[in-house]
């Protein structure tokens, strides 16, 4: 396939075969894999399966997907909440590829989201010729979800109105939508459920009622504190869009790590040692647009350099991810840079001297 961006059943399409046909646990109904299984995929496994490397999805704490997995072999609905950029989308992703075989039943909250789009909607050229029938019903992911008995997703819940949320309740407490047109209303299949995700920093937004958060379980998706572990989670997402992008270009360890440190450094507002206090953006320096900074880096090497990643590739990208939200936290990467990175040795110097000339640009 030449698809931008895979889907994760079909990108993983090899490990999941070769975990359902090793699997013979219990699995809860309309399940692909038994929860252990599910486990597997998303944590990876020290040794093949089936002949089959499975790879780690998420890099984490693994009693977290433990619960998440355990909320959804449940009727309750699960809802993946924390900072922008610690892979809750990416989470709620290949759970539903493991469980349900599709990850593609998704509606992406907004303003804009309207209750048609999680329950129902008309052709109304259709409508208008031949009236309510199921041939002119377009169904949202959610009912399709419902009927086939798989996982649906819904992204960034709190941004949509409340309105919608209110609709999500009836949803999750009767499982069935109801189609008056019809005359009848649709029953979910066992193996139905949603999986949610909600943004902390826009809990303002429409915060979502009592009523509405006790139809779900809540699993919190911190924020990566461990400097080697978001390494690991930093290295490995990039070479996999390298390898996606055909981007044959890749970053020196010690500039991910340089990146990766100079995030915690700026997320926390202290060095890493606990010596110097630092001055905190505004702009949200997740996990994620670490990812974005570093495989941005290299491809800056690899079309307008001369192949190798440097720090000047390094503070380029750096000054795009800061500057989109404030011009004032360009000036906290500066005071960083001259408070901290100065008086580090090595890459740390380069990355000095490159952001020196780009950030007072």
């Amino acid at each position: 396939m030449s698809d931008i961006r895979l889907p994760a059943e079909v990108k993983h399409q090899a490990e999941l075969e070769a975990l359902s046909s090793a699997d013979t646990a219990p699995r809860p109904p309309g399940w692909r894999l038994s929860p252990r299984a599910v486990e597997t995929y998303l944590m990876g496994s020290p040794k093949p399966v089936s002949g089959v490397a499975i790879t780690p999805k998420y890099i984490g704490d693994r009693a977290l997907v433990q619960v998440a997995i355990a909320t959804l072999a449940s009727d309750r609905a699960l809802m993946l909440v924390g900072e922008p950029g610690t892979a809750k989308s990416w989470l709620s992703e290949h759970l539903a590829a493991a469980i349900s075989g599709t990850s593609g039943m998704v509606v992406q909250g907004t303003a804009g989201t309207s209750e048609e789009q999680l329950k129902y909607g008309w052709n109304y050229a259709l409508l208008l010729a031949e009236g309510p029938s199921q041939k002119a019903l377009v169904a949202s992911p959610i009912l399709r979800a419902m009927r086939e008995g798989k996982f649906a997703r819904l992204e960034e819940v709190t941004r949509t109105s409340s309105e919608v949320q209110d609709s999500l309740i009836s949803i999750l407490s009767e499982k069935q939508i109801a189609i008056p047109e019809l005359g009848e209303a649709v029953s979910a299949t066992r193996g139905f459920n949603i999986i949610a995700t909600a943004n902390t920093r826009d809990r303002g937004v429409n915060e979502m009622s009592a009523a509405l958060k006790r139809r779900f379980n809540f699993v919190t998706v911190p924020v990566v504190e461990d400097l080697e572990q978001e390494i690991r989670i930093v290295t490995k997402r990039e070479a996999e869009l390298r390898n996606d992008y055909q981007v044959g270009v890749e970053p020196p360890a010690e500039l991910a790590k340089v990146l990766v440190t100079l995030f915690q450094e700026l997320r926390a507002g202290v060095t890493k040692d606990g010596k110097t206090k630092v001055k905190q953006p505004g702009s949200v320096l997740s996990t994620a647009e670490a990812i974005s900074v570093l495989f941005n880096s290299g491809i800056l090497a690899q079309q307008f350099g001369d192949g190798k990643v440097t720090p000047e590739d390094l503070a380029r990208s750096l000054l795009g991810a800061v500057a989109k939200e404030s011009g004032d936290d360009v000036k906290v990467v500066r005071e960083y840079c001259e408070t901290v990175a100065k008086g580090r040795s090595g890459p740390w110097k380069e990355l000095y001297s490159a952001a020196k000339k780009r950030f007072s640009a």
